[in-house]
């Protein structure tokens, strides 16, 4: 059995629960009214009371008491600065529970959960007699309109020509003055076009000068690599011959020794048998 457990569960855990009633709590001082079901109303009115009798104490204890039930340091400044003080004469009873009936759906009951003190200004309604009176004059002055508007057609018409003839008078001077400034301009801007057309010709001409130049350069530089490769190929056939020739005559030398050398050893082999 539930004797003296008095907190309201609201169909959540405990975490889930303490969350919720911090919401509520962080709106109602943000908003100082919202709407929402009667059980979580009646839930978080007591929740909200407490905290506004912990910003009348006004000490360092108390705000860091309210920050960790609120976890906003913005919402503890405005508890303790502007909400508190208000209802620093009375010793109870900061909040309202308004019942609005049953939501359609579920079927859950409503009501809205307020600050006393801080309710929204409503506008009130302007009474119907002053609306009847007004609308008396109102009509008259329709009729009115509409009779001058049937008998004076052509007035308007003179009017509105005479409005026009006017308006082309002041204008005349103004429009002037722009044409001949104009005037004045179109000189001046054709120079200056004309100085532009010359400096980009100027750069066109040099621009094709140098692209010629560049092209002479590049010819010349082609010319310039055929005659070093014939140049090189030559250098390199007359350093093979070179060799070639000293090959040939190391092979002569090399015969004109083994033939001396035979005649002496032939002469040395005469010598001995005449001996």
């Amino acid at each position: 059995m539930r004797h003296r457990n008095k907190t309201k569960k609201l169909g959540r855990t405990k975490a889930h629960r303490k969350v919720t009633l911090r919401n509520l709590a962080t709106a109602i001082l943000e908003h100082h009214q919202i709407k929402t079901t009667l059980a979580k109303s009646k839930a978080a009115r007591s929740y909200v009371e407490k905290l506004i009798t912990t910003g009348k104490k006004d000490s360092l204890a108390a705000r860091r008491q309210a920050f960790k039930l609120l976890q906003n340091h913005r919402l503890v400044k405005k508890l303790f600065d502007e909400i508190a003080p208000t209802f620093s004469e009375r010793s109870g009873g900061y909040t309202r529970v308004i019942k609005l009936g049953r939501r359609r759906g579920d079927g859950a009951e409503l009501a809205i959960l307020q600050l006393v003190g801080f309710e929204p200004v409503l506008i009130e309604e302007k009474k119907p007699s002053e609306k009847k009176k007004k609308a008396a004059p109102a009509k008259k002055e329709k009729k009115e309109k509409k009779e001058k508007k049937v008998a004076a057609p052509e007035e308007k018409k003179i009017e509105e020509k005479l409005d026009k003839d006017e308006a082309e008078k002041k204008t005349a001077p103004v429009k002037k003055e722009k044409e001949e400034k104009k005037a004045e301009e179109k000189p001046e801007k054709k120079a200056a076009e004309e100085k532009a057309a010359a400096k980009e010709e100027v750069k066109e001409e040099k621009a094709a000068e140098l692209k010629e130049e560049k092209k002479a350069e590049s010819a010349e530089k082609a010319e310039a690599k055929p005659q070093k490769k014939d140049t090189a190929k030559k250098e390199t056939k007359a350093k093979a011959e070179k060799k070639e020739e000293k090959k040939a005559e190391s092979i002569e030398d090399s015969k004109a020794k083994d033939e001396s050398k035979s005649e002496s050893d032939a002469d040395e082999k005469t010598e001995e048998k005449s001996d």
